[in-house]
């Protein structure tokens, strides 16, 4: 008889290899294997050095803006505190009205037809400060209505010194009026008390000190609280009637900054 062989019933001595590489996978897999549970555990790295960046850039931007400040700060006192610069002074001399004519239209609309002439003086008390103006644009109104626009060159106004600026304002006979408007203008025409007006005057100012400049800056100048009482004048065919401030008399006026930062105004 042939003899049979049968297998041996001891374990294997070397065992199956498992996924990385020591021993064989088994067959069929394990959860474990499936869900990649012998992977290395994923351990994010720490920001600490990112962050510390971060706060130190902040830091050092925030400390070269106060020096720029402080800087700024003292350059301005000591330019001040050398030139003692002042504000420019304006005022009106004089305010002739030749022409306020409302009259109405085929439509039964009004219209207004002004012509002013005006004088306003400008004076620099600085020793040593220039003012550079840009183009003036003037505005004359009574209780809100505009009745006239002029304009004035751009000029250099010297130190002590005082200059004359002569206006011509007019309102052209387009100008339509609404019927309450109108009928206020004519009443104050009628009052022994005279017109009130207000004058406004914009532009651009550049300062120089010595040899330090500053960049334009807007300025306006309010003349208000003016009355222009009604003069008749004799002519060799009739009588004439012209508004006039009183010579006697002169308005100060005001002078404000008008600093623009994008959209606003202050």
């Amino acid at each position: 008889m042939a003899e049979r062989i049968y297998p041996s019933s001891k374990p294997n001595s070397n065992p199956p290899q498992t996924l990385n590489g020591n021993t064989n996978p088994t067959f069929p897999p394990t959860k474990s294997q499936l869900y990649g549970a012998t992977r290395p555990t994923y351990r994010p790295q720490p920001k600490r050095h990112r962050r510390s960046c971060c706060c130190a850039c902040f830091l050092w931007s925030t400390l070269v803006i106060i020096a720029l400040l402080l800087i700024a700060a003292i350059a301005g006192a000591v330019i001040y505190s050398i030139y003692q610069p002042k504000r420019p002074s304006f005022s009106l001399t004089t305010l002739k009205i030749t022409q306020f004519n409302i009259t109405t239209s085929k439509d039964e609309s009004f219209h207004l037809n002004s012509n002013l002439d005006l004088i306003i003086s400008a004076k620099n008390p600085n020793k040593e400060v220039i003012f550079f103006y840009n183009p003036i644009n003037i505005s004359v109104s009574s209780n809100g209505v505009d009745i006239g626009d002029g304009s004035l060159p751009a000029f250099i106004h010297g130190t002590k010194n005082a200059t004359l600026l002569r206006a011509s304002i007019t309102n052209p006979p387009s100008t339509i009026l609404d019927p309450v408007t109108a009928n206020s203008l004519k009443s104050d025409l009628k009052k022994k008390s005279g017109i009130p007006l207000m004058i406004q005057l914009n532009t651009k100012v550049k300062v120089k000190m010595g040899g330090f400049k500053t960049k334009k800056v807007g300025i306006e100048i309010t003349c208000d609280r003016i009355r222009a009482v009604a003069v008749t004048t004799k002519g060799s065919k009739s009588n004439s009637t012209i508004w006039k401030f009183p010579e006697s008399s002169v308005a100060k006026c005001k002078v404000n900054l008008r600093i623009k930062i994008w959209k606003w105004t202050f």
